[in-house]
């Protein structure tokens, strides 16, 4: 199935009450730069032009109940990752979850926004 000719490139967008603070977060976690902020947003943009850009959101309410969307980070070492994420102030959620070999951590940004850091089985080509 071939994309609609009209897609340009996808964006996600993160509400958040402090974009500014989510930025320094989510920047050193995903190895993206901050771009433009004009209010409400601020655009965090990625490492490779393949990856989708990370639009925060400012918004006047809290966070309540459980995330529609998530984001997934795969990674070659869930441990290490895990740890690395927690020192820059995530919030591990969850003990490590297992299912058809993937293996995850349901972690939270400093807002609450969910998200997992997960380790893929290992396929055999």
């Amino acid at each position: 199935m071939q994309p609609p000719t009209s897609l340009k490139r996808l964006v996600l967008v993160l509400d958040c009450r402090d974009p500014g603070a989510l930025a320094h977060f989510w920047s050193r976690a995903l190895g993206y730069r901050q771009s433009d902020f004009e209010e409400p947003y601020l655009a965090l943009m990625p490492p490779r032009p393949e990856f989708p850009e990370l639009l925060l959101q400012r918004v006047a309410e809290p966070k309540e109940g459980k995330n529609r969307m998530h984001l997934d980070l795969l990674v070659d070492h869930l441990e290490k990752e895990r740890d690395r994420l927690l020192s820059l102030g995530a919030a591990q959620l969850s003990g490590q979850m297992h299912e058809d070999g993937f293996n995850w951590y349901i972690m939270a940004d400093p807002e609450g926004n969910e998200f997992c850091v997960i380790r893929e089985p290992d396929r055999k080509q």
